[in-house]
């Protein structure tokens, strides 16, 4: 989470009186995780240990709340496959946005367990073009290839967990494709619509 996000402390009481803690500590401390902003190497840091430490509990159930624009695809895949790879049942709550890349993870969660508030929304499209693309034609063709090796991994992931087909998703991501809370329930991406969070 960006140091920019203002986080409170909150007062508990212990055992040695009553002490301030970080609401963020807190909400871990009850399995609480946060995928807001951007996604790259510094989110994947602090999601990685996070859910490193979560993981061992098997049982007990982990609630992500996504809030994210998108960002780096590697960042994102290694995101996706931590929440695949964990055994502990896990609740996916997009809140505000889930786009690009946090289309992709936050359809990651179990169906079943893909929530989103009413006015929320979810947008996926193709891979984007690097900034700043140049050079010699080889060079510009293998970039080109590269992104298109890309867009099928992303779209292949993303037919997999709505349950379209490839055809459809190819067709879905020509462009930016916005979907409401309804509009992403029909497609897949998500299962309910929530009025509150857990």
């Amino acid at each position: 989470m960006s140091a920019a996000y203002m986080i409170p402390a909150i007062e508990r009481e212990s055992v040695n009186g009553i002490q301030q803690i970080s609401l963020v500590t807190d909400l871990f401390t009850n399995r609480k995780m946060f995928l807001f902003g951007e996604i790259n190497e510094a989110t994947v840091y602090a999601f990685t240990m996070q859910m490193m430490s979560l993981m061992e509990d098997e049982q007990s159930e982990i609630d992500i709340y996504v809030n994210s624009p998108g960002g780096e695809v590697n960042a994102g895949l290694a995101i996706y496959d931590l929440i695949r790879a964990c055994k502990a049942p896990i609740n996916m709550y997009c809140i505000g946005m889930a786009a690009s890349m946090g289309a992709v993870i936050f359809s990651s969660g179990k169906k079943g367990r893909r929530n989103i508030l009413p006015h929320s929304k979810v947008m996926i499209h193709e891979p984007l073009i690097p900034h700043g693309i140049g050079g010699s034609a080889s060079s510009i063709k293998n970039t080109a290839d590269s992104i298109m090796q890309t867009r099928e991994l992303l779209n292949g992931i993303l037919a997999k967990n709505s349950g379209k087909t490839i055809e459809e998703i190819n067709k879905a991501t020509e462009h930016d494709n916005f979907m409401t809370a309804e509009e992403a329930i029909q497609f897949g991406l998500c299962d309910h619509i929530v009025n509150k969070i857990r």
